[in-house]
Parts: C-alpha cells; structure tokens; sequence
C-alpha cells in the first residue's frame, strides 16, 4: 500500500493544482464554507470538488466541520493567494511547467538529455522566455520561494562589506530588496534577462526602491555589470559545472579583486537523511541539467573559478548563504 501510495502521487499533485488553480484555499481565508458555495465561488461542479475535497482531506489539506462545512488547515492555507508563505505561485509554476516534461524522465536517465528539452524541443528557460505570462509565474514562484521556504532566513544576516550590491539573475528582485531593506546607504543592480525586466521593474516600484536598485537586461553567460558584492540567489543550481565556472567568470571580468560573492543556495547533507535539496536535485535532473551540491562540491567549484570560499552561514530554512572572495 505504501508502494501503491507513492507511485499515485501523481494524483495528488494533480488535486493540490485544481485547489491552486480554482483558488480554493484563497476563498476559505475567511472562514469555513459549504463545498456548494465554493464551486458556486470558484466555477466548479459542487460533486467532483467534494470528491477532491474529501481526497485532500486525510492528506491534511483540508477539514470536515460537524456542519457540513469544510476549512483549510494551516497546511492548506499556504495554497491560499494570501500570506507571507503561499505556496500557490510556486504550485502553479510547478504544473503548468514541469509536470508534463517529467514524463521524459526516462529518456532522461537513458540518454542523458534533459526531460525538459526533450519534451519541449529547446531548453526549458528558452522556452519559458517566449511567453511573458509565464515569466510573470516564474517570478511569483521565486517571491513563493523567498517568503515561504526561506522564511528566517535573511534574519540577522548581513551581506559583506560593499557600496554597490547586484543580484544576478535577480528575477523580480526580491531577494535583493530582503538583502538590502536595512541597508540605506548601499545600492543595488538587479540583473537578468531583457524578458524579466520588466516584472523586476513593477516590483521595485510597489516597493518604493527605484531609486537605490536599478534594472539591468543582458546574459550572465557573456557579462555582468560592475559590483562590489554579487549575489546569485538559487542559480548555480539551475547550471552544470562548466556553465557555472561561465558565469563565475563573467563576474571575474567585471569585479575588482577581493570583490565578494554570496551564493544563496540548499546544501546537500552526507548520508540518507531527508532534506530539500535531494528532491529539488530530480528537477534540477529533469529541468536544467544542473545538480544540488554538497559544501565540499561549492567549495572545489568556487577554487576552480577563481573564488576562496570564506565561510558557509546555516539558516532557520533549508538554504544557507555561501560567502566567497575574489582572489587576486
């Protein structure tokens, strides 16, 4: 049964985008509610979504109230639009990207060819960059992502010394505006893609940064822009090692030496102890061709591009902030 369980989780993966995708959750913040007013709320039929409902249920999504109402539980909540750890953005990006890639993962193990550009015949960010509705889900995922999974852990943390701070492959630019909500007197550079530049651009003006953080377009593979300090948020992941030591080495030719880098990335763990990185390594597999690492891995793929790795800083998340020099 356990067996059963785990190879139909297919089907559950599948219910939870029907919740996020019908925005279900966001529609119970309020309170508990009939599943007849819910589908009458989220423009669905009242007797598969009780069906759904009462699946998700012993998964602790939801909860049967003696009324005959239901409500979501604190673990469902997070698939509400709302709240500083929604997980719906990061859902949605999930589904409507990886879900049908994965089923190449075969062909994937068999040949070496990412799933993803199997299934889709191209790269899956070369894909992605073509539709600006779903470059506007990927930034949703990542601010997911920073508020959610990395909850805590930019707490207490200080980026080093450095008048000049650029994100690179910033997205939306939230992880810079965390970094630097506390730091008046720097100024920052988010950097990526000309396709994301502009989702970076209404997210710095809601927060009010547009005139400390400045939006520059181009390709971290061919150059980057001058900084004192740069951060690669959950991008090294996305890379194979060549590809890295690429982008290492574009940050090379535009820093001065003893510029410093901050890798912010999940830290694979010795042994079979369970951990995010080691199934955030299968989509790495499947998606980009890029791998999870281990601190000795960081380390040796630092050295090899340039960099002496200063420190590791553990957080409260699964994430850690990776602290490096440029040697002379």
């Amino acid at each position: 049964m356990q067996m059963i369980q785990l190879v139909g989780g297919f089907q559950l993966s599948q219910a939870l985008y029907v919740v996020a995708k019908l925005d279900i959750a966001t529609q119970l913040d309020d309170g508990p509610k009939t599943v007849a007013d819910l589908a009458a709320a989220c423009g669905a039929q009242p007797e598969p979504l009780g069906r759904l409902i009462r699946t998700l249920a012993p998964v602790g999504v939801f909860r049967h109230l003696p009324d005959g109402t239901v409500e979501t539980t604190p673990l469902g909540a997070t698939l509400s639009a709302n709240g500083a750890d929604s997980a719906r953005a990061a859902t949605l990006f999930w589904m409507e990207t990886h879900y049908l890639p994965f089923s190449e993962l075969l062909h994937n193990v068999r040949t070496g060819e990412t799933a993803a550009t199997h299934y889709f015949g191209q790269p899956f960010f070369d894909w992605i960059v073509k539709d600006a509705e779903l470059v506007e889900l990927l930034s949703g995922a990542m601010a997911n992502v920073t508020g959610g999974l990395r909850a805590g852990m930019f707490e207490g943390y200080r980026l080093p010394r450095g008048a000049v701070v650029a994100d690179i492959g910033g997205a939306s630019g939230s992880v810079l505006v965390r970094l630097l909500e506390n730091e008046p007197d720097r100024r920052g550079i988010v950097f990526d893609v000309p396709e994301v530049v502009p989702d970076a651009r209404r997210h710095l003006e809601q927060q009010g940064l547009t005139d400390r953080i400045d939006v520059v377009a181009g390709d971290f593979f061919e150059s980057v822009p001058p900084a004192d300090v740069y951060v690669l948020s959950y991008i090294l992941h996305d890379w194979d090692d060549d590809r890295c030591r690429r982008i290492l080495g574009s940050i090379e030719a535009a820093a001065e030496p003893g510029a410093r880098l901050v890798v912010v990335e999940g830290i694979v763990p010795d042994g079979d102890e369970p951990h995010l990185t080691k199934s955030i390594d299968l989509v790495m597999l499947a998606m980009q061709g890029g791998k999870e690492r281990s601190a000795g891995e960081f380390e040796q793929l630092l050295s090899s591009a340039g960099f002496a790795l200063d420190r590791i800083v553990a957080t409260p998340s699964p994430f850690s902030f990776l602290e490096a020099t440029l040697r002379a």
